[in-house]
């Protein structure tokens, strides 16, 4: 299949553009800067361009859309105009250009409401009560893209959650940066159960739901992503910190603290923003905080997929990578 990976420039969808070309498709990427990916397509735009998305979608069989405005705040009109709008445009794109197959790349914080996900099936997206504009703009995508399933054109929601390995300038380089500057606390004991996910199992996600994205009981639906190792919040954040030659997280917070301390910032940058993400969110707090590891078993069943990189490894390869 000739396959349109967008934002292919970012830590997953340089993963993800390389792993579809290593299955043997012929790729083309498109985002705002080169990809950095060799044997592909690089076509240069934005979502919010009608005529790149054209030229994007030109002749292509499949789409994986992964370009999204990623932040913990920002104009909300931003989040949506990317993720809400872009996203309607690059459908109405892939459809009338004939593409057969739309796997959109979502995220478990859809339908997160604040309370704890233990062995959490892939609920429905919930764009009124997710937390953040992310978020909600990702679950009003979700909803959009799943709507366009129909015959001729298979449309799939795929769902990482927490996406971490070498070269992370996120989740990785943040934990990483707080920690080094001694701003990184356990909120309550950091006993809450997390699932993650390595890179490379992501990126050959995206190739399962790709592959399997006609079969029926896939096309129309969302599946939830990880490696299936739920672990403590402070043995995760320990172990990327070890890794990464950083010291460990030692002082705790009460979670209930964190929560309204992220209110007032978020309170305070919708009025004058910093020049980085704020240190704390509402959203932030609940995720350190709460359970979220989800049930695997239909992922696993249904996209014919399985992690074959082990968290261990996975830190493994990040200290390899120091």
């Amino acid at each position: 299949m000739k396959v349109l990976v967008t934002g292919a420039s970012g830590f997953l969808g340089r993963a993800t553009a390389a792993a579809v070309r290593d299955a043997g498709h012929e790729v083309r990427t498109f985002q705002r800067r080169p990809s950095g990916v060799s044997g592909v397509d690089d076509v240069l735009g934005t979502v919010t361009d009608p005529d790149a998305l054209a030229r994007a979608v030109d002749r292509v069989d499949a789409v994986v859309h992964l370009a999204a405005k990623v932040s913990l705040a920002g104009d909300p009109d931003d989040f949506r105009r990317v993720n809400v709008d872009g996203t309607r445009a690059l459908l109405d794109a892939a459809r009338a250009a004939g593409t057969e197959r739309f796997v959109f790349v979502s995220s478990p914080s859809v339908a997160h409401t604040g309370t704890s996900l233990a062995g959490a099936p892939a609920g429905p997206a919930e764009p009124e009560r997710a937390r953040g504009e992310y978020a909600r703009t990702k679950a009003a995508a979700e909803l959009l893209a799943l709507a366009a399933d129909e015959p001729g054109f298979a449309v799939v929601a795929v769902r990482p959650h927490l996406v971490w390995g070498p070269g992370d300038t996120q989740l990785v380089g943040r934990i990483v940066e707080r920690a080094r500057a001694g701003r990184l606390p356990l909120l309550d004991s950091g006993a809450a159960l997390i699932d993650t996910l390595y890179v490379d199992n992501a990126a050959s996600a995206m190739v399962a739901a790709l592959d399997r994205a006609t079969d029926d009981g896939v096309h129309g639906s969302a599946y939830v992503v990880t490696n299936g190792e739920p672990r403590p919040v402070a043995d995760l954040l320990a172990g990327i910190c070890t890794a990464s030659g950083v010291p460990a997280p030692r002082w705790h917070v009460p979670a209930g603290v964190a929560r309204v301390a992220g209110s007032v910032v978020e309170a305070v940058w919708r009025v004058r923003p910093g020049q980085d993400e704020p240190p704390m969110t509402r959203f932030l707090a609940e995720q350190l905080s709460t359970a979220h590891w989800f049930d695997q078993r239909r992922t696993r069943a249904e996209l014919r997929w399985v992690p074959a990189v082990s968290i261990d490894e996975g830190l493994a390869r990040l200290a390899a990578a120091r």
